[in-house]
């Protein structure tokens, strides 16, 4: 494709540079297209009629569509397929679909994972083209009326989320966190209730994402309770911060469910006791806490830190030593899964972008369809989500295994103690 090349070195699409990536960009999807169809004639080239003609054979091309990728909006001539083959279960002829590009698809999912972060940032429908069209070169295939149609995807995929069935799936370990996002909600509830889990594979995955009061137990008690309801088998550990609505609520719908203290939180909120001057050996007396070798060195840690800022600081030395316990429950677990178990990072991680993608909005918005924004986002991020370490182990926790210094006791081990 030919661009005429102005005297700055921009085009009537652009810049010269963006061309070229776009015309790079149409000329792969369309190679890709055609070995595709290729491919699917050739594994197909031995089906023929009572006449022995092919049942599947080329038929030219589909009508020219535009498409946004990441590289810009591009045009697109997909080959297209003639199959006389007939589905014995549906009496209908077969038909081939793509799996590069789908016969609906006019933008790609990089695109959509723009969209909800540009209704985060506050822009309304109207605002969506010309802020897009900055990157894609192109307002082709995204009207004001489109990006409407998407939040209400978005919210509708939100609802088959937050309903779906739980009981297929066992969650081992939680975590629960409070967000407090800028985003369009009602001022009373500006904080996004997230529970995320391990699987007994070792997976991690979002369980449920609601509006509420961080502080507030009932609150958290119906969201705990609607997990419940849907299936939900209450997990065999519970990591979330010192906010008393959580743990109340957690008491109340899965009283078997040991409780982690979150350390990240904890030591936040210890520091804050102490003067700056104290601060820095304070907080390396604190790792030295949950950094320990097992539980019995993490107990005698906690003694050293009473008995070094007990008589100064009593107010941050009893923010440690009364929940013991609930701090240093994670001992109990494996090894490998401590680093995983002892904060709620993976909560914090995972909106830590979100955090730094949002802004206060004039307009008060619509609350589902910002709850929906903030689904979409984590669901792409949690593509990229890894697994606990040692996995395998999960399972072995859910079973009952016990473990100490964080390996696992043999049966016989089990049984003498």
């Amino acid at each position: 494709m030919l661009s005429v090349v102005n005297a700055d070195g921009t085009t009537e699409t652009g810049s010269l540079i963006d061309d070229i990536v776009r015309e790079g960009a149409r000329g792969m999807l369309a190679a890709a297209l055609e070995a595709e169809v290729n491919s699917y004639i050739a594994e197909l080239a031995d089906q023929r009629d009572e006449s022995g003609r092919r049942l599947v054979v080329r038929n030219g091309y589909h009508q020219t569509r535009k498409v946004a990728t990441a590289a810009g909006v591009i045009e697109v001539k997909a080959p297209r397929i003639n199959d006389k083959r007939i589905n014995e279960a549906t009496g209908e002829r077969k038909r081939f679909s793509s799996v590069i590009l789908p016969p609906w698809c006019r933008k790609s999912p990089k695109i959509s994972e723009v969209l909800p972060l540009l209704y985060l940032h506050g822009l309304s429908s109207r605002d969506f083209v010309p802020a897009l069209e900055q990157f894609l070169g192109s307002s082709a295939g995204l009207p004001p009326a489109t990006v409407i149609r998407l939040t209400a995807q978005w919210q509708a995929d939100h609802k088959a989320f937050s309903e779906r069935d739980l009981s297929t799936t066992d969650y081992v370990y939680v975590w629960a966190d409070g967000i407090h996002l800028r985003i369009r909600l009602e001022e009373a509830k500006a904080a996004v209730l997230v529970v995320m889990g391990v699987r007994a594979d070792g997976t991690k995955e979002l369980i449920a994402m609601a509006d509420g009061y961080c502080e507030s137990s009932e609150s958290w008690a119906s969201l705990l309770r609607d997990c419940r309801r849907r299936g939900m088998r209450a997990p065999v550990l519970a990591v979330g911060d010192g906010a008393l609505g959580f743990w109340n609520a957690l008491n109340e719908v899965f009283p078997e469910t040991r409780h982690q203290r979150c350390w990240a939180h904890k030591t936040a909120n210890c520091l804050d006791s102490l003067p700056k001057s104290a601060q820095p050996a304070a907080k390396k007396a604190i790792q030295d806490i949950y950094n320990a070798e097992d539980k019995e060195h993490a107990a005698a840690a906690v003694k050293a830190f009473a008995k070094q800022y007990s008589a100064k600081f009593p107010k941050a030395v009893k923010k440690i030593v009364d929940d013991e316990d609930e701090l240093l429950a994670f001992y109990d677990f494996p090894a490998e899964h401590w680093i995983h178990l002892r904060t709620t990072n993976p909560i914090e991680s995972t909106f830590a972008t979100v955090r730094l993608r949002t802004k206060v909005t004039k307009g008060a918005g619509s609350q589902a369809a910002a709850l929906a924004m903030v689904f979409k986002l984590v669901e792409s991020a949690q593509a990229r989500w890894r697994a606990v370490n040692a996995p395998h182990l999960v399972a072995l926790v859910r079973a009952g295994a016990r473990f100490e210094r964080g390996q696992l006791l043999e049966r016989s081990q089990t049984t003498a103690a």
